[in-house]
């Protein structure tokens, strides 16, 4: 149950100023973009910080930001476990104490402290259709745990020669940093690159593409790691293209109203949208779906053509099917790794435990090998999923199954 909240004033009664919450992050981040787009279609009145902010109320934000980190300041929501992490960013900061981060829970808590207030808005996970509720958790899953890894690859790798995103983070922080910015503009890109092979994009050794670019913007490979490009590169394209039929009839991926698994497919895919060839890769391939993703970014929610009704039906088949082609398969064997890692005394997991060359392991996906770290917050993710699959009733997942969605069959591997 999410907690009530334990200061006053109660900003729903005006007794606030509602302008004061802050989400701290960057739009670079598609986390990030996927809060602002709840709150967008909530009605909740937000400043990106720090770029809205004057300096003060910056540090004033960072600060607080670092206190959550370190334990001096109590989260809202959600109760963290011994499995997650909490991140850089974001954090949804409120008025009168509230202290949220990840962006699956900021939506929940939007759901259930009735902070969806614009008018005609539906919650963004719906209350009376288990079933419903599953699917749309799992496709929200699927695009913040490997929908990540697409998009990360595209920024760094598709768009490696034109995604400016350096200049774009020290635009962001130039109301704190001031001159020192232009140091952050040089540091970011190289920062990632190095990170893609945590984030599962691995080069070939003997690949050539980009020898025109300094080495450290070059994608790289890593000895002992097959490669992993052609993999995302695939599903990236299926996955547009299997939205990009779905939204042909529909507003939304389950029809009429804007919900969770809406947000998260826009976040990540709308991160792509400020990576030039990555941008014009989703114009030329789906530009049903590049519509779709300015429209939200405008925060119009105003299309609606199914009378107000979400649907399970065969027009969302294709995008259960890309779950359990990639998303499902990956989840299991990150779960098992874990499990058989932990069993065996290994501690250090995550980005440390990969740049240590600790807890990896060696998987396939979709008839390819991979070879990736234990990550602890995807198994508390799979957990939980799990554990939802489980209290469906049979008929619902009967229903589910119908579609071919079913978390606890491999179909492909």
């Amino acid at each position: 149950m999410i907690p009530a909240l334990r200061t006053t004033p109660d900003p729903r009664r005006g007794d606030g100023d509602e302008r004061s919450w802050s989400l701290w992050s960057s739009t670079l981040s598609p986390f990030a973009l996927k809060v602002d787009a709840m709150c967008d279609y909530a009605g909740l009145p937000h400043r990106w910080m720090p770029t809205e902010g004057t300096r003060q109320e910056g540090f004033r934000e960072m600060n607080r930001v670092r206190a959550i980190s370190a334990g001096r300041l109590p989260l809202t929501y959600p109760q963290m476990s011994e499995l997650d992490e909490l991140p850089v960013v974001p954090f949804l900061l409120g008025p009168c104490g509230e202290n949220l981060y990840d962006s699956s829970a900021i939506g929940e808590w939007l759901d259930s402290t009735d902070r969806i207030t614009r008018e005609g808005a539906s919650p963004l996970i719906p209350r009376r259709d288990d079933a419903l509720r599953f699917a749309i958790r799992m496709v929200d899953e699927y695009f913040d745990e490997f929908g990540l890894y697409m998009v990360h690859h595209n920024r760094w790798k598709i768009a490696a020669r034109d995604n400016g995103a350096g200049g774009r983070l020290a635009a962001d922080m130039r109301v704190m940093l001031g001159p020192m910015a232009r140091v952050l503009a040089g540091q970011f890109p190289a920062r990632q690159v190095r990170r893609l092979p945590y984030l599962f994009s691995v080069g070939a050794v003997d690949d050539r593409e980009f020898d025109d670019l300094p080495r450290r913007l070059r994608p790289p490979a890593r000895p002992g790691f097959p490669a992993t490009h052609s993999l995302l590169e695939d599903a990236y394209a299926r996955i547009l293209s299997v939205l990009e039929t779905l939204l042909e009839d529909r507003p939304y991926l389950f029809g009429a109203e804007f919900t969770l698994a809406d947000a998260s497919a826009y976040g990540q895919l709308a991160m792509n949208t400020s990576d030039q060839s990555a941008d014009d890769l989703i114009r030329k391939n789906a530009p049903g779906v590049h519509g779709w993703l300015q429209r939200i970014g405008k925060a119009d929610f105003s299309t609606s053509r199914l009378d107000g009704r979400l649907v399970l039906d065969a027009k969302t088949a294709p995008l259960f099917e890309e779950l359990q082609r990639v998303f499902i398969p990956l989840m299991q064997q990150n779960a098992s790794a874990y499990q058989r890692l932990h069993a065996s005394g290994e501690r250090l997991f995550n980005e440390a435990g990969f740049d240590a060359g600790r807890a990896l392991f060696d998987g396939e996906l979709d008839g390819r090998p991979f070879r990736a770290v234990a990550k602890t917050f995807q198994v508390r993710v799979w957990r939980s999923l799990l554990e939802n699959w489980h209290a469906l009733s049979k008929p619902d997942r009967d229903r589910l199954n119908v579609l071919g969605l079913d978390p606890t069959t491999r179909l492909r591997s």
